[in-house]
């Protein structure tokens, strides 16, 4: 996707656009100027000792960006494939009756999806709502993207006809996140992967309720969620490891290293749910030209073998040293902020967005990397 750049030309003062509402309008107007001197703007300044140094707060703006676009993105897929309104969870209830066949297709990855779709979804919530209220308790500005909620989502039964930041229905889903766990190198060593499955400007989502009639169609809709879902995930995960390392204050750290863990949780769910997709009953399945492969029928290639959910011992520091089992990667140049908005943008999630969104996005991606704990 062609990067939204040319609108961050002109310079804008940093500390009134602060006291104006971070992204609470004009957006489409902010510069980079407000993030001239980077360095100096995230120095220390704590406020006479009871707020956050800049670094931290732009840190944590940053991140409560990510949960927002998050929170939006899985409560679409909740709204479709996790446990509605009155539901009760699959083992509650004998012969268990899914409200549509796009959660009846989920769960053939696992029975439980439903309930890990739901749970996901509030965690993610409450991650934004959290980081939010902490950046207020301290006196800092909270991040509010309502003004961006303008995309159409779902039109299916069950999706609300509400606007939406992100868009699921032209993914172009990055599946290299499960041959790179699998594998003995490490991209912040230059290792590079092949994707497990090639997912091209594709739904991941009913899109209408003619999707759910075709019973591969809707399977192939349910797997490129399932890859989808531990794409963000394994994305979230590195993205706070990522930024643990820049924070000064040992409460940021505390909230980075407590939320990050979460989303490492919810990663090593999705990395075996989305495994379930390549492997025998479910695999293979075809639909318009996209084929999810019973990977376990080329035995010999570990990279792609669907049963290997944690992440394989790979090369972590220097060649010298043993290689190590981590979250991977963990550098600004692959993990940091500006990656992931580069990665989220080249994926389509934002397909149809505002200028105005791209240059809110961009300008809190560079203050958040320009911060140092040093």
């Amino acid at each position: 996707m062609k990067k939204q750049s040319s609108t961050m030309s002109n310079p804008l003062d940093r500390r009134s656009f602060m006291r104006g509402g971070l992204v609470a309008g004009g957006a489409a107007v902010m510069g980079a100027g407000l993030l001239s001197n980077s360095r100096e703007a995230v120095a220390q300044d704590y406020n006479n000792g009871r707020g956050l140094n800049r670094g931290d707060a732009a840190i944590l703006r940053f991140l409560a960006a990510a949960e927002l676009i998050e929170s939006d993105l899985w409560t679409q897929y909740a709204e479709l494939g996790g446990l509605t309104p009155g539901q009760k969870p699959v083992e509650d209830i004998p012969n268990f009756t899914p409200m549509n066949t796009y959660q009846g297709s989920l769960m053939a990855l696992d029975s439980d999806g439903p309930q890990y779709i739901t749970s996901n979804t509030l965690d993610e919530v409450s991650h934004a709502e959290f980081l939010n209220a902490y950046l207020a308790s301290k006196g800092a500005d909270p991040v509010n993207l309502d003004q961006f909620r303008t995309l159409q989502g779902s039109k299916a039964t069950g999706a609300k006809n509400i606007g939406r930041l992100t868009n699921l229905m032209h993914l172009n889903v990055d599946t290299s996140w499960f041959t790179r766990y699998r594998s003995t190198t490490n991209p912040d060593a230059g290792a590079t992967f092949p994707q497990a499955v090639t997912i091209t400007n594709r739904s991941a989502i009913p899109v209408t309720n003619a999707d759910f009639n075709n019973p591969n169609h809707i399977q192939v809709i349910a797997n490129i969620a399932a890859f989808h879902f531990g794409s963000i995930e394994a994305g979230g995960s590195s993205l706070y490891a990522s930024l643990s390392q820049k924070v000064s204050s040992a409460e940021v750290l505390e909230i980075t290293l407590g939320i990050g863990g979460d989303e490492i949780a919810h990663f090593l769910e999705w990395v075996d749910f989305a495994g379930n997709g390549c492997q025998t009953p479910v695999a293979p399945v075809t639909d318009n030209g996209l084929t999810f492969p019973n990977l376990f029928a080329n035995p010999g290639t570990p990279e792609f073998q669907p049963n290997l959910i944690f992440p394989v011992p790979a090369e972590f520091i220097s060649p010298n040293l043993p290689l190590c089992a981590t979250i991977r990667p963990l550098t600004d140049k692959f993990a940091g902020p500006k990656a992931a908005v580069a990665s989220l943008t080249g994926s389509g999630l934002f397909t149809g967005q505002s200028n105005g969104f791209f240059a809110t996005l961009e300008i809190l991606a560079d203050q958040a990397e320009a911060a140092s704990r040093f």
